[in-house]
């Protein structure tokens, strides 16, 4: 092997500090061989150690560069991140809210007669005490709530503009009649419909949503099929007819970004008594299809995504009260002048069979539900998430 001459390294000293020599004559000792040898290390093992932090130390450029591009990537994949979350735990309170409010509803013996309203006359004020009285006396009987407000409704956190599912802005209802003009009054043939005004309540609850409550006192208990007034054989009736409270909630009161499919949402209530409590989340703020058979709008809505469905006709009649929040067409889908686009019947589908051949849907130009025939391709689909 060939061995290494001491003349092939750079063996010249290091400057030290204040530019003294290298080495004084007495900091150098002889080992056995008769090579001179530093006191601490020799020169040849400096410049390899220097060498070799050298070799694995960062320019400041390549650090800045590093820096830059997780910078870019923390801003692409964040506000994903962050949306992902949020959606969880709105998904996750969603549930939690539902839970507590069936639970709750179904303890009370009845829904309807709470409170008084009477209209002004020339010698007495008006009275609504309806919404408040239902909070006080028999909701927060069986759920727990944290404060009540008839009047301000900003202190229990309600916003005054809610941010709708296809994009608008809906000044918060006030009343009853605002939330869905059709109590109001509204009349098919020879059966009119109408409901007192009552205004709108808010309270908290413990867990921190804020809630908005409508409430209709003479609601009426009507099983499915069993609708009172009947045509060409088939029942049907007005939605709004057994809807007996209907809750706007905001999961994060007065915080962003108040929108409905997000951290705002709905719950109805129907049928004064054995209640039934409805939450849909609608998947989209628009038609899975129109003019659609039974089947077709079926696969329209599972064909959109896993989590997609038609809604049973109670969610189907929770969202047509509260179509001003998610714009379900009121009459149909219209064009730029707000004419009803021809083939656009303004019916829907819900996923309740009535009998082998008629599936319960909507009628939104005459304001009612009943069974529509499945193989008729007259009706859109708007889905709901499972």
């Amino acid at each position: 092997m060939k061995s290494l001459s001491l003349k092939t390294l750079d063996l010249r000293p290091f400057p030290l500090r204040g530019g003294g020599k290298a080495a004084s004559a007495g900091a150098t000792q002889t080992n056995a061989g008769g090579a001179r040898k530093s006191d601490n290390c020799s020169e040849v093992e400096l410049r390899f150690d220097r060498r070799k932090k050298q070799r694995y130390a960062f320019t400041m450029a390549e650090i800045l560069l590093s820096l830059t591009i997780i910078g870019v990537v923390a801003a692409i994949t964040l506000p994903s991140l962050t949306g992902n979350i949020n959606e969880r735990t709105w998904n996750t309170q969603r549930k939690a809210l539902y839970a507590r409010m069936s639970q709750g509803i179904a303890l009370m013996p009845a829904l309807n007669g709470f409170g008084k309203v009477a209209e002004a006359t020339s010698s007495a004020s008006a009275i609504d005490t309806a919404t408040e009285t239902f909070i006080t006396d028999g909701l927060s009987k069986v759920i727990k709530i944290n404060n009540i407000c008839s009047d301000n409704l900003e202190d229990c956190g309600i916003v005054s503009s809610i941010n709708t599912m296809n994009g608008g802005t809906l000044t918060t209802p006030a009343d009853l009649h605002t939330l869905d003009a059709n109590f109001s009054g509204a009349t098919y043939d020879t059966v009119t419909f109408k409901a007192a005004n009552t205004k709108a309540a808010a309270f908290e609850t413990q867990n921190g949503e804020s809630i908005i409550a409508y409430y209709n006192p003479s609601c009426k208990t009507i099983y499915l099929n069993e609708e009172t007034v009947t045509q060409w054989g088939k029942p049907w009736g007005f939605n709004e007819a057994t809807m007996c409270v209907n809750f706007i909630y905001d999961l994060n009161g007065n915080k962003g970004p108040n929108t409905v499919g997000k951290d705002i949402g709905f719950i109805t209530v129907f049928n004064a008594t054995d209640s039934i409590v409805v939450a849909p989340m609608p998947s989209s703020a628009t038609n899975a299809g129109d003019q659609l058979s039974f089947n077709q709008a079926s696969e329209a809505c599972t064909s959109r995504d896993s989590e997609s469905r038609l809604p049973n006709i109670n969610e189907l009649s929770s969202m047509y009260i509260n179509g001003n929040l998610i714009g379900l067409a009121p009459r149909g889908k219209e064009d730029s002048t707000g004419a009803v686009i021809s083939g656009s019947s303004g019916h829907y589908w819900s996923g309740n069979v009535f009998d082998e051949e008629h599936t319960w849907g909507i009628d939104t130009n005459n304001k009612y539900r009943t069974p529509l025939h499945r193989d008729s391709k007259g009706a859109s689909a708007r889905c709901v998430k499972r």
